[in-house]
């Protein structure tokens, strides 16, 4: 039984791989922006690059969100999944260190060994899938327990574990050569060939172990002088050199069974083993997800399944919606907000106090926009949202070519880079981008900047200390709609009662509020100064 080469946990069908493979169907979601948004460590892959599985098909993410929901129900999924990655890693680097020459010794045994693993791989799958077929719903995680147990109940597998026990037992059962070494009148060695190949050690015949064993004569498996070359005063290339004179002669034995077994692995498990090792990156993938929520969980925090629509509905709308690095740092409550982006602001310019959860919303978005393109939960009480092409992020911390630019010539450089790939089905997210310059400089820029997103059609947030800047979204948002822009509306980081709260409010920003609060905050405002001069 051959496995079909293109089974796959992730995608539907052969054909929507192809295109995610050729890059149609993957969005421009590149490592840095998953690093920017704080994911990087929780999702860091190992045999692949997570931004090689991102999707932009509403089908394909509806398609890995039953697979992940078996994996959360039915946590055996995972265990077994779990279970086979090492041996999946011993596949690989047995791979990896073999010569390939398919016609020694060394060749033979790395293929029985391979073939072990594989064996072992199935049978620890098959059992960790025994009895779970009633419970799954997904057809990817269906189609897999069904494949695992069509192939361990084949007559070709039965077939090949009885080959394997049969070759490897014969191959464990060597333990020693005997060797024949002819010698001329002057007692030189002539000719030497292996005499037998042993199931068990030869003894050293030293005087010290025959008393240890109560034995003192010699047999045909007790030594009575060791061959110089394996002495350990010797230098080791009279090592390798008898090394290999008795490798050479072991795969002249070994030659036959070489040719007929090596036929049998690359006819029939190498096919079977590439199944395993192509799907490693997917089960990677699954299994560092599912933990990933699970954690969350773990520490309070719900997810939950976000609905998917149509990428021209260009659909964010979120209830209850938080950071998950936030949440698994924080060691108090995390406040959760409700975001919507609709027809009057597709785009959102964000203004509030220093440290008052302007930064955590925006990567809270991106998180979930990237863990929902991925078919995983989100960090939400609920989330309906459209697939994205690209995410642009544009953080203070992305800062880079700063000494031949300058930092305001690195900003906007990288703005206009990210202009330039923009398209109406884009998110960015910009936070604190161009504080390298004054307000009044900025504040042109970025109206500038603003207004041409609109015009392209992308969604995301503006996230600024420029509260003047929130001051102008009407304006900007009706340069904008004049050519038919998208609107442009303003969210704030709300103070309550003189404190942070943390919440997200969609209205107009306060700037006074927010100067008196940093003045209050450091002792600076004139009335404490007076009511310290009266005292």
């Amino acid at each position: 039984m051959i496995i079909d080469e293109h089974f796959s946990l992730l995608y539907p069908d052969e054909e929507t791989k192809r295109r995610h493979e050729t890059g149609e169907l993957r969005p421009d979601i590149s490592e840095d922006v998953i690093e920017s948004i704080g994911l990087g460590e929780y999702l860091e892959l190992k045999s692949a690059q997570l931004s090689d599985f991102f999707t932009k098909d509403p089908e394909t993410i509806r398609f890995r969100q039953k697979v992940f929901s078996d994996i959360k129900e039915v946590p055996e999924i995972g265990r077994a999944l779990t279970s086979v990655f090492p041996i999946l890693n011993d596949i690989i680097e047995l791979r990896r260190l073999d010569s390939g020459n398919g016609e020694d010794t060394e060749s033979y045994l790395t293929s029985i060994t391979e073939i072990e693993l594989y064996i072992s791989c199935i049978e620890k799958l098959r059992d960790g899938f025994a009895g779970l077929g009633d419970r799954v719903k997904s057809e990817a995680v269906a189609r897999m327990i069904s494949t695992i147990a069509t192939l361990t109940e084949s007559d070709y597998y039965k077939e090949l574990n009885e080959k394997l026990t049969a070759l490897s037992g014969r191959v464990r059962e060597i333990k020693s050569i005997t060797v024949g070494v002819n010698l001329d009148g002057q007692l030189r060695p002539t000719d030497a060939g292996v005499l037998s190949i042993n199931p068990v050690e030869f003894k050293s015949g030293d005087i010290l172990e025959k008393i240890l064993r109560f034995n003192f004569k010699n047999d045909e498996y007790t030594c009575i002088a060791p061959l110089v070359p394996f002495d350990r005063s010797q230098n080791e290339n009279r090592r390798m050199a008898l090394s290999h004179a008795f490798n050479s002669a072991i795969n002249d034995v070994f030659k036959a069974s070489v040719k007929g077994w090596r036929k049998i692995v690359n006819e029939y498990v190498l096919e079977n083993t590439d199944f395993l090792i192509q799907l490693m990156p997917e089960i990677e993938l699954l299994v560092k997800g599912a933990k990933f929520i699970s954690t969350l969980e773990e520490r309070g925090g719900n997810t939950t399944m976000p609905e998917i629509l149509p990428t021209e509905e260009k659909a964010f709308s979120a209830r209850g919606l938080y950071n998950p690095d936030v949440s698994l740092r924080a060691e108090t409550d995390i406040v959760k907000n409700d975001i919507r982006f609709d027809d009057d602001g597709r785009i959102f310019v964000l203004t509030g106090p220093n440290r008052g959860g302007k930064s955590v919303i925006t990567c809270a978005i991106g998180s979930a926009q990237v863990m929902a393109q991925l078919g995983l939960p989100v960090t939400a009480d609920s989330l309906s949202l459209s697939p994205v092409s690209s995410l642009f992020t544009h953080f203070p911390a992305e800062s880079g070519d700063t000494i031949d630019k300058g930092r305001l010539g690195e900003e906007c450089a990288r703005l206009g880079e990210i202009l330039d790939r923009v398209d109406g089905d884009s998110m960015i997210l910009l936070d604190e981008s161009l504080s390298s310059t004054g307000a009044y400089e900025a504040s042109y820029i970025a109206a500038e900047l603003l207004a041409a997103f609109s015009v392209i059609g992308c969604r995301g947030i503006f996230s600024t200390h420029l509260h003047e800047l929130a001051a102008r979204v009407d304006e900007i948002s009706a340069k904008g709609r004049e050519h038919g822009g998208v609107g442009i509306d303003s969210i704030v980081a709300d103070i309550t009662d003189g404190k942070r709260s943390f919440k997200i409010i969609r209205r107009r920003p306060d700037g006074k509020s927010y100067a008196k609060d940093i003045t209050d905050k450091y002792g600076l405002s004139f009335d404490r100064v007076i009511d310290k001069l009266k005292k």
